[in-house]
């Protein structure tokens, strides 16, 4: 019989370079409150946030995702022809179906490229990595392109006091390819569908169709406190143990890079973790919001305009979100 070939590739994998597109409108508070009946201080005190950024009419999530990638694949210095892979981990597509890697590969020129969507939420940027890693180690791709992209104030409700404030419009993208040593260490990774509809829509597409008008558009919607909760203590957990499986202690990071989805959150996060004052701490939602799978790539792209110093030292990113799912891995920063 004959033997069919396994191909292999190189031991290790790195960030190879990242990009970034935020929003073209700063959204302050004010602009949100009548609606909620709330106030500037009473979100700043619930998550931090002193504006988001938010995406006229006319740019869809497929555009955020095309400039990210455009400034990453510049940095990376590599031609586009050696990028075979592409990966969006995105919950904002305009269409079910086709992917929207598909046409952001069309237009990024990178045909004929493998490229599919993942649907893991908060947690898809970590999961898009993750898989990025074991495609180029495996030999299947050579370099992959990972996009978190969003436009979810396209999913908002205006009225509801639950998440609607918190949500923004961003994309984030990285390269991943061969490194001569370790880049990416091992992802931690789970869901919990226990608690499935903690971060929901309102309504399905078959109650939105068959509602003969009385159900409004499906739009996102969370219980908080469940969410809260499960954040602080189940993720700081999974936080440990990805420093323990990557063999390395807090000390050792030159920032921690959590999903940004709320300023409460993030800062439980470095209490519970006992960070030292060394480790520089994410806080991109303040002036951004929450983008869901964009958040990761587009707070370390923040942190390294501010400390450029940054580059070559260890991250630690963790997603989590809807499902719940969640994912965490140390990385080395771009």
């Amino acid at each position: 019989m004959a033997q069919l070939v396994q191909p292999s590739g190189p031991a290790f994998t790195r960030l190879l370079s990242i990009g970034a597109a935020r929003g073209d409108l700063n959204v302050p508070n004010d602009d949100l409150v009548g609606p909620i009946d709330s106030s500037d201080e009473w979100i700043r005190q619930r998550t931090g946030i002193i504006q988001r950024r938010r995406a006229s009419d006319g740019i869809e999530a497929v555009d955020l995702a095309v400039a990210a990638a455009e400034e990453a694949i510049a940095r990376s210095g590599l031609d586009r022809s050696e990028i075979d892979g592409v990966i969006i981990s995105t919950i904002s597509n305009v269409a079910v179906t086709p992917s929207m890697a598909s046409l952001a590969a069309h237009r990024l020129g990178l045909t004929p490229a493998a490229a599919f969507d993942i649907s893991a939420a908060c947690a898809g940027y970590v999961y898009g990595v993750a898989q990025a890693d074991g495609l180029v180690r495996a030999g299947i791709c050579t370099n992959v392109l990972v996009i978190g992209a969003e436009k979810l104030s396209e999913i908002v409700d205006p009225t509801d006091r639950s998440i609607s404030f918190l949500l923004a419009d961003g994309a984030g993208a990285v390269i991943v390819g061969p490194s001569d040593h370790t880049g990416i260490g091992p992802t931690v990774w789970g869901s919990d569908g226990e608690k499935w509809d903690a971060i929901r829509v309102s309504s399905t597409f078959q109650e939105y169709r068959n509602g003969g008008g009385e159900v409004a558009w499906p739009t996102l919607r969370q219980d908080g406190q469940t969410v809260f909760r499960w954040a602080v203590w189940e993720m700081a957990k999974v936080a440990r143990r990805t420093l323990e499986e990557s063999g390395i202690e807090a000390s050792d990071l030159a920032a921690f890079i959590p999903h940004q989805a709320n300023m409460r959150i993030v800062d439980e996060f470095a209490k519970q973790l006992k960070l030292p004052e060394s480790v520089i701490v994410a806080r991109d939602i303040e002036m951004q919001g929450n983008t869901s799978a964009a958040s990761i790539p587009l707070a370390m792209h923040a942190l390294l305009e501010e400390h450029p110093e940054l580059s070559g030292g260890l991250a630690l990113t963790i997603g989590f979100g809807a499902g719940l799912v969640y994912g965490a891995q140390v990385v080395e920063i771009p």
